[in-house]
């Protein structure tokens, strides 16, 4: 492998032994915890707006096509996320995909649009936070003090709910993740208490004649913001935008691909999940549909109640609907419904935003003091500079009127991991493939066009900050990424030459422990031991064998730094007196002790079937032991009858046997040598 910046990480160097190996992050998620996380960004307050602003503006009743068109899109991309986290499921999602597929420079740009995108969208959404906020407030006819009013509910300058939010977050994912996931969980299902109910009212107030005509004739869009693709195609128009029609509803994808944001975000917390290779496709792929489900019913319910050309885009369409149609109760509903999603999309956004920065700083490219693990066995120092610079953006930015940045970073990655997955299935088709996605080559080229068509419809404007973000990036990257990569200081080390630093090991914990019982070969009922390297694959610059290479005489391996690949045989230590510890040959082979109760006294085999024999020794402290003449009885039981102190007792006076006795004489010998009573 030729060391230059389109070096590319090897799968097993990205998994590890254990995936995720290299920094071993607490496992908290099951299926349904993914199925949560996705519902918990995805479904936000663009399910209360996203529809009625764009029936208003741009599609008509044809906002219900632009929802299926924008989730087929996104369905696309989310099979090529679950093939690709069910080879590499780790931290870095859509960033550690192209570092496999393609190469260290693409990686870097891909993870820099990345960060855009998180980054961006934590602010966006903590500004609108705040603005809900105030308005529940003034919903529920609140008092807001006049100093605090001129700083909360602000669209841009300081703001003192989008900062608090923000902080509060920040110190919940901080100090572990357990917490924040049972927060996740009744929020989530608090907003979809309130998403049905908004469905159920709109429906009783449905007109059918309200969806006539489905496609409005096109007109002028009315905006001065010409897209990318008209720009380009202007020829065949006058060249101006346009709204309604088939182009309109077209026009209206990105920015519903914005509200779907969320399944891709998934993968982010593939080294946290138990069983990553299969479950995180499968949380991945049912929260995305349930989210399309939901998306949908909401645009029928709100274009059936009010005809499209009534709403107006300025305001949150579905109270103004029911405001028409005298359902103004559901308002307070909806704003409170609104603040609670929009909680959960940043505390989600922000845990996939720390990862990324995570694992981008483990690689090197990033400082990689970032990349330290708290005693909470989270990404603390991840959080805090992520979050920080959340916290900064969202002060210091008019972050409202860069939405489409969000948008553009998305798709950005959505094209890159279609593209990944075809590369792995033609470079690597012996990985193993808990998820296949069905032919592969068709599904990732209708997503990569299908995710170039929506990024042409997206402004001028959007298009020039994007290119600006990424020349800044790659700037960075040259500066420092490309110098301090830990894959190039692996490829410069020579053979058997130890790292100029070590990985920080993994934390003591149950894969640990599994590893450890099956002396690091697989075995049933352990899924984090990986079988031995094959011997007869020649050797690769990582110590592993490389998959493409001819068949070679068993050679000793090389351990070049601390991600090791598998467990290196046990060195012959002398016989020590500690039956275990780390530098102990695992071997009892104490001198006899004359007392029978010795705890490192070698002591024959026994029958398992024979009945234990009371022992003939005796301890010669047994009777003698100076604290059992001490204390309030002085050495003398109670319950025997003996002594100033003997009380009666209620068994072995009437004659009777404790109920329990039977039980605990007469049971045998438990298996493994004690009796477990």
């Amino acid at each position: 492998m030729r060391n230059t910046m389109l070096r590319r990480l090897p799968v097993e160097q990205a998994t590890g032994q254990l995936y995720g190996g290299r920094h071993r992050l607490r496992v908290v998620y099951r299926t349904r915890d993914l199925i949560v996380l996705g519902l918990g960004v995805m479904i936000g307050a663009g399910v209360f707006k996203v529809a009625g602003q764009q029936a208003a503006s741009n599609a008509g009743p044809a906002v219900i096509v632009s929802l299926l068109v924008a989730g087929a899109v996104c369905l696309l991309a989310a099979l090529a996320y679950a093939e690709m986290s069910s080879i590499v499921p780790v931290a870095g999602s859509a960033y550690s995909f192209s570092y496999v597929a393609f190469g260290e420079v693409w990686a870097w740009v891909v993870g820099w649009a990345l960060i855009l995108e998180l980054l961006l969208a934590a602010s966006v959404v903590a500004r609108a936070w705040s603005l809900y906020a105030a308005q529940v407030l003034a919903d529920f006819s609140v008092p807001v003090p006049d100093w605090l009013a001129g700083i909360i509910g602000q669209p841009k300058g300081f703001d003192l709910f989008a900062l608090g939010i923000l902080v509060l977050l920040i110190v919940m994912l901080a100090t572990g993740g357990r917490m924040s996931l049972r927060t996740l969980w009744f929020m989530v299902l608090a907003k979809l208490i309130v998403v049905g109910l908004a469905v159920a009212t709109g429906l009783k107030f449905f007109n059918a004649d309200n969806l006539t005509p489905f496609v409005p004739p096109s007109r002028p869009a009315g905006t001065d913001d010409p897209t990318m693709l008209d720009a380009l195609f202007g020829f065949l128009g006058d060249g101006s935008p346009q709204a309604f029609g088939i182009w309109g509803v077209f026009a209206a994808t990105p920015a519903i691909v914005f509200a779907y944001i969320g399944f891709d975000l998934i993968s982010t917390a593939s080294e946290e999940t138990d069983d990553a290779p299969r479950k995180v496709p499968r949380g991945m792929l049912l929260s995305m549909l349930v989210s399309i489900v939901l998306y949908v019913a909401v645009a029928v319910a709100l274009v059936g109640m009010v005809r499209y050309d009534q709403l107006d885009p300025a305001k949150p369409p579905l109270t103004a609907a029911f405001d028409v149609v005298g359902a103004q109760s559901m308002n307070k509903v909806v704003d409170v419904g609104i603040v609670i999603a929009l909680t959960t999309v940043i505390l989600v956004v922000l845990i996939s935003l720390t990862r990324v920065v995570f694992s981008m700083a483990r690689d090197g490219l990033l400082p990689r003091g970032v990349a330290g693990m708290s005693r909470y066995r989270v990404p603390s120092r991840a959080t805090l500079v992520a979050g920080g610079a959340a916290v900064v953006m969202s002060q210091t930015v008019d972050v409202l009127t860069l939405e489409q940045l969000v948008v553009i970073g998305t798709l950005f990655a959505f094209g890159f991991v279609s593209a990944a997955m075809i590369a792995m299935r033609r470079s690597r088709p012996d990985l193993h493939r808990p998820f296949r996605v069905p032919a592969a080559t068709l599904t990732g080229t209708l997503a990569i066009v299908a995710t170039v068509w929506l990024m042409l419809n997206l402004k001028v404007e959007t298009w020039v900050y994007f290119l600006v973000w990424m020349a800044i990036g790659l700037a960075l990257y040259f500066a420092y990424g490309h110098r301090r990569s830990h894959l190039r200081m692996l490829l410069d080390q020579p053979p058997g030459a130890p790292l100029p630093y070590e990985a920080p090991p993994p934390g003591s914990g149950a894969y640990e422990q599994a590893v450890r019982s099956s002396g690091g070969r697989r075995r049933a009922g352990n899924p984090f031991a990986e079988p031995y390297a094959d011997p007869h694959l020649s050797p690769g610059p990582y110590g592993s064998p490389q998959p493409y290479g001819a068949p070679v005489e068993p050679a000793p391996r090389q351990v070049t730094g601390g991600y090791r690949l598998d467990p290196e045989p046990p060195v012959p230590r002398e016989p020590g007196p500690s039956p275990g510890g780390p530098y102990s040959s695992g071997v009892r082979s104490a001198p006899e002790s004359p007392y029978p109760h010795d705890p490192y006294r070698v002591l024959p085999p026994r029958d398992p079937f024979q009945p234990r024999e009371p022992h003939q020794e005796r301890d010669p402290y047994q009777e003698q032991r100076p604290y059992r003449q001490q204390g309030p009885y002085q050495g003398q039981d109670p319950y025997r009858g003996q002594g100033p102190h003997a009380r009666p007792d209620p068994y072995r006076e009437q004659g009777r046997r404790h109920p329990d006795e039977a039980r605990w004489n007469d049971e045998p010998p438990h298996p493994e040598g004690r009796h477990r009573r």
